[in-house]
Order: C-alpha cells, then structure tokens, then sequence
C-alpha cells in the first residue's frame, strides 16, 4: 500500500477520535462480584439500584446483596433478567437484543453472570465484538468496503460502519461470530468468510447517553475477489461502499456530514491503514494516531 502525501490527515483522524476516546468525565463505582471489578457504573445508574435488593450500594461501590454473594451464575442471571426488564419498562434500556453476553475476568474465562446485550453499556461491563476489514484490489490499489447502518438501528443508526461487525454473544466464538456476522450483514459464504485473518485487537472504552462502553474488538482482514458485491441478509445494512486507502482515510477523519463512520470503525480502519503503511512514520500525527490502539487505563 503506497504512503499518503497528507501531512493534515493523521492529526485530523487523531483530534476526532482522541475526543471520542478521551477518559469518561463521570464518576464511576466498580460492580465488583467475588471482588473483582466486572462493570462500572457512574453516580445516578449506582443510585438507581439501590432500588433493587439484589445489590449492595455503597459511595465507593456496588456488589450483589449478601443473600446473592454466592450465588450460582445462572440464579445471579436470573435476577439480573428481571433488573434489566424493569430498566427496561422505564426506557432506560433503548436497545433491547434479546441475546445475552456473557460477563467475566477475562475472555472465554467462565462467566459470573450472563446479561441481556442491551444492558451491557448500562452496567457498564465488558464486552467482546469481532469485526472485519473487507478489503479487495482494484488498479493495483487497496481498497475498503464500507457498510452503511440502516437508520433504524438503535445504535449509530445511519453511520457508516465496517463491512462485518457483530458481538460475540455468551456461548459464541471470535470465528463463528465472523462467520455468522458475514454472512448476515455483507452476504459472504462461510466458506469465504473463514478464510479472514485475525489481526490482533483495539479497546474502546467511552461515556456514551446509555452508559460506559468497554469493549474489545477482535480485528480481522478478509481478501475478497475483485468482482464481489456485498448482499446484506439481515437489514441491519441499506449500502455498501468501496473506497481506496486515502478514501477510507478521509472518511474516519470526518466528525460531521453524511458520512461519518463509527467510532468503533473508525479505529478498526485506522489500525488497518497504519498496519499496512498507509503513513510513513515521519507522517506527522503518527504516534499519536497510533496510541489510540492501545488499551484505555480504567477510569
């Protein structure tokens, strides 16, 4: 992949995501189950479940209720269904999944509890994604698809977003939800789909209106043939786009207008892009765009 030219892009891809990635302003109290921190909820969401008698609230933290403390995965599941449901009737829930996520110290790690996926930034708990960077060569050029979110998807409706992107729900792996999520979303046989490379992975933890995102996102690179065109199968995409490197450049630096990308995106194309020396490292803005792969400190 030939380097850019731009001197301004870096620094503008840099300011647009520093800004997004910056430390949560709110203070947060750990949820702490067997004394380990697995979520993070800010003042007025830790008040709220003082509510609830499943939990312990304290100004420094929040737990389960002593009569929960030990409990089983599947009770501390149970209850945490009916919390979510009555968060839910309140409004405070605006993306309801029904698929649960899986929440642990670590990755694969058995879980403390599963969560329904859309109260997960709520509780502000760990979450796992795999997305994939579709790339394909035309004139001798990279170039990256990029799908549009359809406008009434609760999450970043409308944004432009990677061809492939999905959670990895409890019970799922990193390569069956690439394989899922591809065809779903771009209409990839699995076959193809499989074929996907990992590429390591990019942490995002930000404030956002319906809590703290924490999210790790299993990046992966896929070479499909020049004469593909993404299908979606799911409605969750309503257009695909195929752009060269400075392109794709250009649209994760973009804060405003009809073609913002996801946050999330952003930094998955801009992981790619330096990976494969789209900037030299004299570019100005490149340590600085770089370090924005690196895991966030907790707040």
């Amino acid at each position: 992949m030939a380097a850019m030219n731009s001197d301004a892009i870096l620094p503008a891809i840099h300011a647009r995501l520093a800004a997004a990635l910056a430390a949560p302003h709110p203070r947060y109290r750990p949820l702490l189950v067997d004394g380990i921190a697995l979520g993070a909820l800010d003042d007025a969401r830790a008040d709220r479940l003082r509510h609830f008698p499943a939990f312990a609230v304290s100004s420094a933290q929040v737990a389960f209720a002593p009569a929960l403390a030990r409990a089983t995965a599947n009770e501390r599941s149970a209850v945490l269904a009916e919390v979510a449901l009555a968060l839910r009737a309140e409004g405070a829930l605006p993306a309801w999944r029904d698929e649960l996520y899986a929440v642990a110290p670590a990755f694969g790690a058995p879980a403390a509890f599963l969560l329904e996926r859309g109260a997960a930034r709520w509780f502000g708990v760990p979450t796992y994604a795999a997305h994939v960077n579709g790339t394909t060569v035309r004139a001798g050029a990279t170039h990256l698809w990029f799908a549009r979110r359809s406008p009434s998807k609760a999450v970043d409706p409308g944004l432009l977003d990677n061809l492939v992107g999905g959670g990895i729900a409890a019970g799922a792996g990193v390569r069956a939800t690439v394989v899922r999520e591809a065809w779903e979303e771009a209409g990839i046989a699995g076959e193809l789909a499989a074929r996907a490379q990992p590429a390591g992975i990019v942490h995002v933890r930000r404030a956002l209106p319906d809590g703290l995102q924490d999210e790790v996102l299993f990046v992966h690179d896929l070479a499909l043939p020049v004469d593909f065109v993404p299908a979606n199968q799911d409605g969750e995409a309503v257009e695909h786009r195929l752009v060269d490197a400075d392109g794709a450049a250009r649209l994760i630096a973009a804060a405003t207008g009809a073609d913002v990308v996801t946050i999330d995106a952003s930094l998955v194309v801009l992981d790619f892009l330096l990976r494969h020396g789209a900037f030299t490292s004299d570019a100005p803005g490149y340590a600085e765009a770089s370090a924005l792969r690196l895991a966030p400190a907790p707040a």
